[in-house]
């Protein structure tokens, strides 16, 4: 029954989703500033310095300022081993004053350590994307379904909590009125670039790139 409900919030939620308006540079006399919000994957982990919000930056060019507020390890959970609410990341995201934050967090929240306490995953996104919303800049807000975590995972780390964690984003961006970004389906299908089960490669870190610049711009990424 659990599951069947679970599956019924995310159909209702998909269905809900609206595709938003893209960002109009017309609107801005200076870079819009993009804070990326993250773990290890947005930080840039397996990546050999190049994390997707580097390659977001490029691909975006000089019209536009990302930053990269990642810390590895962090949990969006409060209570969990490491929240990313105790960041000096999070507190530099907020004074970065974006005109648009990407939220990409809930993959270290997988670990059953941090999933014990999954009742309140749900308010302390909400907690989360509501201290963005609330900023001067007034930015658009999208959070990100989590990259795909392959076969058993590894850090602990499971696909599983993943599933169940998504319908849950997608209610939530259709409650809050935001943006959803799939970093989940920008990679599922392509294993390969997410060699250690977890953490996307470069390679893999331009696909999630190109998924953002689509989102922000309602355009492709230039090749």
């Amino acid at each position: 029954m659990a599951i069947l409900k679970i599956l019924a919030v995310s159909a209702f939620a998909i269905s809900s989703l609206t595709v938003a308006a893209p960002i109009d540079l017309a609107n801005f006399k200076e870079p819009v500033r993009v804070a990326c919000v993250g773990d290890s994957i947005t930080q840039g982990s397996g990546t050999k310095g190049n994390p997707y919000p580097s390659q977001l930056q490029k691909m975006l060019g000089e019209k536009w300022k990302v930053g990269n507020f990642g810390v590895s390890g962090r949990t969006l959970l409060r209570k969990g081993d490491f929240p990313y609410w105790n960041e000096k990341a999070y507190k530099e995201a907020l004074a970065f004053k974006p005109d648009a934050v990407i939220i990409m967090l809930g993959t270290n929240d997988t670990k059953p350590q941090n999933w014990a306490h999954e009742a309140e995953f749900v308010a302390d996104y909400r907690d989360l994307v509501k201290s963005f919303l609330v900023l001067e800049s007034k930015p658009r807000v999208f959070i990100c379904r989590p990259c795909p975590v392959i076969g058993k995972g590894n850090f602990k780390i499971v696909e599983e909590n993943i599933q169940l964690e998504i319908p849950r984003i997608d209610a939530l961006a259709v409650e809050l009125k935001i943006d959803v970004i799939d970093m989940h389906a920008a990679l599922k299908d392509q294993p390969e670039l997410i060699p250690d089960r977890v953490h996307p490669n470069a390679k893999g870190a331009e696909e999630m790139a190109k998924a953002a610049v689509k989102a922000l711009t309602g355009k492709d990424a230039p090749l």
